[in-house]
């Protein structure tokens, strides 16, 4: 669930990246043709419109997040969302039961 969890904030944050650019393409686009403000105008503010969009499903994204981590700790599951517990890990590594090889 949790790499699930990561891509599709991965994904978004891409989406973001990508629709910023196209924005300053467009802008910049336009001055390098000395054209006026208006030309364009109406897909640019579609950008910004998908960018705000955007926006809004990063922090839902966020927001659920945050939820899974709060059900994780009331079901007393010891694993971070991004994998073992490191301290869990590590006293495991240091277990009598297990030995250096070599």
């Amino acid at each position: 669930m949790a790499s699930k969890l990561y891509v599709t904030e991965g994904a978004i944050d891409t989406a973001m990246v990508e629709a910023a650019a196209l924005m300053a393409d467009l802008v910049q686009g336009r001055k390098d043709l000395g054209l006026s403000a208006v030309v364009g105008d109406k897909a640019t503010v579609k950008v910004m419109q998908a960018l705000a969009a955007l926006g809004e499903a990063r922090a839902a994204m966020v927001e659920t997040h945050q939820e899974l981590e709060e059900v994780k700790l009331r079901l007393g599951v010891r694993t971070k969302m991004a994998g073992w517990d490191e301290r869990k890990l590590q006293g495991a590594l240091r277990s009598p039961r297990l030995r250096e090889a070599g």
